[in-house]
């Protein structure tokens, strides 16, 4: 077998590389590029590169190394040039260190030789023991300077404006441009201002300029112009007359001219704050407000000039049938507020008979907590429903029911009760309220103490009482409970729509909750602050222990006090011992509480306001509602449990416009209201608070927050 033939077999069968097959191809000549593709090449590139290129991960991965390697490479650089740069300082502060010892050693070779020692004794021998010191002191100075250099203080300057900042700027700071040829152009100064020429009046000349310009301008104008400027110039005579007519006084204004902005202003003279949707106007005057001929005479001759706040809001809307919350203090003319729109509705209907309507019950019922308000409540309505045939019967505790219910059966209009009886005669049918469609809760906070809410007491109740009324007269609880124009349609009608009325002095929330269940869209009518004492009434208080309170009490009596005076206290058998103690230091009092029977209670509050008795020592049946004219001063000889009974008992004075006193004695066993008390005292513009209660712990926090019971139980603990 050839050797030789079958390795060339071998080398032929052998697959050839891309080299060797392009070397074996024949070359090429290669053209160069028309214009045309070189541009067509240029403009793919161009296209290339402004088109993003999205890099692979493994592409990212690369490109972050490098820049790491990069920034790593360039951070060793400059910390070689940094440590290049510090070999550098070094070794030029050693050739300086260096140079310097050389310098100091030719210094020691170059100076004077030292004198020997027996030249420096004479010189000792010579001058003394104060040369030898001075010669020592400069030797220690040269070693030192040799050894240590020259070393000279710097002297520390203080620099006063070091830290303060500098708030002027110069004017070549600013960058700012005037494109504005008038601020480019500054105008030169002159004496008198631009435009004008000193030595010449400048009123003159403005005179002068006027005159010119206006005639240079009626020359130029044309008749419609002047006619167009003559038509401005009379609306902005009636715009500025309307103008000066708006910003008169709402009393200068006759009731049709009257803004919404009048009205404001009205409610803000008088301290009055309204709620409830759309409310009607106050009333300005009597003789404005549309009541009838025969009850303004009445009101004129009892004597009330002027409405009071209350009356003034309050009675527009009773005259509208709509549902009424009025809080106003003591002494404001409540019992007027709802007594007039009842009088006014009666009027509109027709004469009760005996024969067909004594048997159906009154219109209204009026509602009080104690015997004597309802008794000062028939007085007033006596006063203006006699004169115009209204029958008015109350019905109290006290006195004998037959008698009562004799009187109800004879018939009435009005029956004016206390919640107890008034439930003891409907339940013992003395009295029906089949036709009953006016409501009147006076006093009702205090009503509520007493268990008039069904919530506290269901047997003795507003519930009980209004299951006698009607259901078919029962306001529905809609919009039509607020239409103005529904309601007085409905006011003339002969099915009238139920109307509740709640009068107070105080706003608690057991009353807002009373309201909620039992009055349908009220409207609400606050006059000045609810819950806030007269601001007339000076308060004055005392912090005094139990023993103490009979000898302050003595001691202030025999100041002078101007009768009638009223002394609280809060148990019947207090106010009796007191009573007695006072009639024999000479004092001439009188007591009323609910232990006394109503003869004497009447007896009692009749003395007073005669004048036979000067002071009427009393619970807090006296505290509510109780009209006592010119009451000086009164007394809390106990002060009380809560805020608001103290609100009306210090009301009991400065009432009717007029200023008054309230004395109150405190102990420690009354701190439940010290913060309370404290609150009323610093919100009065005429009392102060003492120091000893502002500064008492417990008038510090509201009883029953956090820091006061952590404040209780660290004393209970200690």
């Amino acid at each position: 077998m050839d050797i030789r033939g079958s390795a060339w077999t071998f080398w032929k069968s052998t697959p050839k590389t891309e080299e060797e097959e392009e070397k074996e191809q024949p070359e090429v000549k290669k053209e160069p590029l028309s214009l045309e593709e070189l541009l067509a090449k240029k403009k793919a590139e161009e296209e290339a590169k402004s088109k993003p290129k999205f890099l692979t991960k493994e592409e990212r991965v690369a490109e972050a190394l490098r820049k790491r390697q990069e920034a790593v490479a360039e951070q060793r650089r400059q910390q070689e040039e940094e440590r290049q740069k510090r070999q550098e300082f070094a070794a030029e502060g050693q050739r300086s260190m260096d140079q310097q010892r050389r310098q100091e050693r030719q210094d020691v070779y170059r100076r004077p030789p030292r004198p020997d020692r027996g030249d420096r004794d004479r010189r000792a021998g010579q001058s003394g023991g104060g040369e030898v010191s001075k010669d020592k002191q400069r030797e220690e100075e040269a070693i030192r300077e040799r050894y240590l250099g020259i070393v000279k203080r710097k002297r520390r300057v203080r620099r006063l404006n070091d830290r303060k900042f500098v708030f002027d700027w110069d004017a070549g700071e600013d960058t700012s441009t005037d494109y504005n040829a008038l601020y480019k152009e500054k105008h030169q100064i002159q004496l008198f201002g631009r435009g004008h020429i000193a030595g010449i009046d400048i009123k003159t000349q403005k005179k002068e300029n006027s005159q010119f310009y206006g005639e240079l301008m009626e020359t130029r104008r044309t008749m419609a112009e002047k006619d167009q400027e003559e038509e401005r110039l009379k609306k902005l005579k009636r715009r500025e007359e309307k103008q000066r007519w708006d910003d008169r006084h709402w009393s200068d204004k006759e009731l049709e001219k009257m803004t919404e902005r009048d009205w404001r202003i009205f409610r803000e003279d008088y301290n009055i704050s309204i709620k409830g949707g759309k409310v009607p106007n106050p009333i300005r005057k009597w003789k404005e407000s549309g009541i009838s001929r025969d009850i303004l005479e009445i009101i004129d001759k009892v004597g009330y000039r002027e409405p009071t706040p209350i009356q003034r809001q309050a009675i527009p809307i009773g005259l509208q049938n709509r549902d009424i919350i009025g809080v106003a203090e003591t002494g404001s003319g409540k019992t007027l507020a709802f007594l007039i729109p009842l009088l006014v509705w009666i009027r509109s209907l027709p004469k009760m008979t005996l024969i067909e309507d004594q048997d159906q019950g009154p219109y209204a019922i009026i509602m009080a907590p104690t015997r004597e308000l309802a008794q000062q409540i028939e007085e007033e309505s006596n006063k203006f429903g006699s004169p115009l045939g209204i029958r008015t019967v109350a019905v109290i505790g006290g006195l004998s029911r037959e008698d009562q219910g004799f009187k109800l059966r004879l018939g009435c209009e009005i029956v004016i009760a206390t919640p107890g009886r008034l439930i003891d005669v409907l339940e013992n049918r003395y009295l029906v309220l089949s036709r009953c469609v006016y409501i009147v809760l006076d006093e009702a906070d205090r009503m509520i103490d007493m268990g008039f809410e069904p919530e506290v007491c269901t047997g003795f109740g507003v519930q009980k009482i209004l299951e006698h009324m009607p259901v078919s007269n029962a306001k529905p609880d809609t919009d039509q409970a607020e239409d103005e124009d529904h309601l007085l349609e409905n006011f003339k009608s002969k099915h009238r729509y139920r109307q509740t009325v709640m009068f107070t002095a105080t706003m608690p929330p057991s009353v807002e909750r009373l309201a909620r269940n039992y009055l349908r869209r009220p409207a609400v009518v606050y006059i000045g602050g609810g819950s806030k004492p007269a601001e007339r009434v000076e308060q004055i208080v005392y912090l005094v222990t139990e023993a103490q309170k009979r000898t302050k009490l003595m001691a202030l009596l025999q100041k002078g006090v101007e009768p009638p005076v009223i002394i609280f206290v809060n148990q019947k058998k207090g106010a009796d011992v007191l009573a007695r103690g006072l009639e024999k230091l000479g004092y001439n009092a009188a007591t009323l509480h609910g232990g006394k029977g109503q003869e004497q209670r009447e007896f009692a509050l009749g003395s007073l306001k005669a004048g036979s008795k000067d002071i009427l020592v009393a619970t807090d049946v006296a505290g509510r509602g109780i009209d006592i004219k010119d009451v000086s001063m009164v007394i809390n000889y106990d002060m009380t449990k809560t805020i608001e009974a103290y609100t009306h008992r210090i009301g009991r004075t400065g009432r009717a416009g007029k200023n008054g006193v309230a004395v109150t004695f405190i102990t420690q066993e009354d701190s439940a209201v010290f913060y309370d008390l404290k609150q009323l005292l610093v919100s009065s513009p005429i009392s102060q608070c003492p120091a000893d209660l502002a500064n008492h712990p417990d008038a510090q926090h509201k009883p029953g927050t956090v820091m006061n019971k952590k404040r209780k139980e660290e004393k209970i603990y200690v």
